[in-house]
């Protein structure tokens, strides 16, 4: 039969073949895999037809699908997310997050700028330890991006029909819409995944019982039979060869470490079209690449690396999505609410808000998402943020009445962003953080939409659908102030010292840069790129929803791929 009948049951049937068995109990909590086991129980060496780097946002569904027709590993540097109740439930949000250990599925960075980040280190990525909110890319994003429109929307079902829940909007949340459209953020477009102009709700990873679901539960969908999951693997390298002096480098295998520090070698099946697939996320992914030799050749040799391609780009174009955040002091209790409503607005800024902070007194744990303990830190500027500063100001938050938490946060995001920076390897140890700088507000055009926004939020905090959750004798100018621990700030000055991360950082893999359309890596064979570091900017408000959907569209590409290699033989 023909190359086009096998792409077009391959199509039209991707909904069907790759469906979880058992619809009705996909939602459950607790699952573990067969195909799950620690790094230590794994040989010394092994083969596959594809291994895949980095079980997060991307990897796990793009692992899932393609293990339905291919030998597959997938090594994750973390642990299992599954039973952990600091992951499960959304009144724990904050927990992983203000946990600095080496055991955190979250890891602490700060960036250059002195902006302090986190990266994920658990299976399920990014998924694991976000604010849930999801909200598909625009229209105009995925005719940018190349992709085919038609498997781009299969594909975000394919990840809605396993994690995707809609949120119990409630009253916190019902006034930050309803003042948003009192500011003008219209239409109204209710309850959906578009990303349009407006006011809407969108989706979120948590179900009605307030359970998380992650990228991890996509694994449903993998045939076990086809898939094997390491976790607690770290890999320290990727390998190169060359079948002659003028050809170019291939790829055929990885080295990894368990927990227990013991090597062990994974190598591609010979003589088929197997590939070495990164999805080690925006930080990992350019790194492991430098790692094994594909960077700036003068920045790999000062670290003694060989260098297997000297690519400038690497590390290059990263770029972090400031964020800046108003507290609202209520009057009245408020709701434990994560993101659920957005405005859109026509000028670049994106409006969100959170609401009833938590505070457990008895183990001295605050869960929000704009505390200390986090690094959410906004009464100093980022350099001025220095751990001393910071257990000041967590040993000063621990003495307030738990009254002084009752209210919300009202925060705005700007798109893009225009201005970007780059990453550099600190050493040549993959569990430890490369240096990476985004230069917030170095394009001017990122600070006036910041400015922007911030007006919005101020109309937000006057208008008559909030009054509720304000106290009467508090302006939106003095909260303001009151946010940015100063007197009569400007507001662009408000944006340069509050300026925060809602942790949508990406690049440093750049599609037409670092890789090609089809997340290839330029000037090599058997290796892609796929996860947020190829972003150019941010897809849609909040990127996990694209994320997840890449993997699995890029799995069902490349399983096209070689159905038609293997029929055209």
């Amino acid at each position: 039969m023909g190359v086009w009948f096998w792409r077009l049951i391959l199509l039209s049937l991707a909904g069907i073949i790759f469906s979880p068995k058992h619809c009705v109990s996909q939602k459950e909590t607790g699952r573990k895999y067969k195909f799950m086991q620690d790094a230590t129980s794994a040989p010394r060496t092994s083969y596959y037809d594809y291994i895949i780097i980095g079980g997060g946002t991307a990897g796990c569904p793009l692992a899932a699908t393609l293990s339905q027709n291919h030998n597959v590993l997938m090594l994750e540097r973390g642990g299992s997310p599954y039973g952990n109740p600091n992951i499960t439930n959304l009144s724990a949000f904050g927990d992983p997050l203000s946990d600095t250990s080496l055991s955190s599925p979250a890891q602490r960075f700060i960036s250059e700028d002195g902006v302090i980040n986190s990266r994920a280190r658990v299976l399920g990525g990014g998924s694991c330890i976000n604010a849930g909110f999801y909200t598909r890319a625009s229209r105009h994003y995925v005719r940018e991006a190349g992709w085919e429109e038609k498997l781009v929307n299969e594909s975000y079902k394919w990840v809605e029909r396993v994690v995707v829940f809609r949120p119990p909007v409630l009253q916190f949340q019902s006034a930050v819409r309803d003042g948003l459209l009192e500011a003008g953020v219209l239409p109204y477009n209710g309850y959906t995944f578009d990303h349009i102009y407006g006011t809407k709700v969108g989706g979120t990873i948590f179900d009605q019982n307030g359970h998380r679901h992650t990228a991890a539960d996509l694994l449903e969908y993998a045939n076990s039979d086809g898939i094997t999951l390491l976790l607690h693997a770290t890999v320290y390298r990727i390998l190169f060869t060359k079948e002659r002096s003028n050809s170019r480098p291939v790829a055929y295998g990885v080295v990894f470490k368990d927990a227990h520090g013991l090597e062990h070698r994974a190598y591609l099946k010979q003589g088929t079209k197997s590939e070495i697939i990164v999805s080690a996320g925006a930080l990992g992914s350019p790194q492991l690449l430098m790692l094994s030799g594909i960077g700036p050749a003068h920045h790999l040799r000062e670290h003694n690396i060989d260098v297997v391609l000297d690519q400038p780009l690497v590390g290059r174009g990263m770029k972090d999505n400031p964020m800046n955040a108003v507290f609202i002091p209520s009057p009245t209790p408020t709701e434990v609410s994560l993101i659920q409503v957005v405005g859109i607005t026509n000028f670049g800024s994106y409006i969100e808000a959170a609401s009833g902070e938590n505070f457990n007194r008895d183990s001295q744990q605050n869960f929000g998402m704009f505390f200390p303990k986090i690094g959410q830190f906004s009464k100093l500027p980022p350099k001025q943020r220095t751990p001393e500063a910071l257990a000041k100001a967590i040993e000063k938050m621990e003495s307030l009445q738990e009254e002084a938490f009752q209210g919300g946060f009202i925060l705005e995001k700007i798109n893009g962003p225009i201005s970007k920076g780059h990453l550099e390897l600190r050493n040549t140890d993959p569990n430890e953080n490369p240096l990476v700088t985004f230069n917030y507000f170095q394009d001017p055009r990122d600070l006036e939409k910041c400015i922007q926004g911030i007006r919005i939020i101020e109309k937000i905090i006057d208008s008559k659908a909030f009054s509720p959750f304000k106290y009467n004798n508090m302006s939106a100018s003095s909260l303001i102030n009151m946010t940015a621990n100063r007197t009569s700030i400007s507001l662009a000055q408000f944006c340069r010292d509050t300026v925060m991360t809602i942790w949508h950082y990406h690049g440093g893999c750049q599609v037409g840069r670092v890789v090609d359309r089809d997340y290839k890596v330029l000037g090599v064979d058997a290796l892609r790129v796929i996860d947020g570091s190829t972003f150019n900017y941010s897809p849609g408000t909040n990127p996990q929803a694209t994320v997840m959907m890449l993997g699995r569209y890029m799995g069902v590409k490349i399983l096209q791929e070689r159905l038609v290699a293997d029929e055209t033989k």
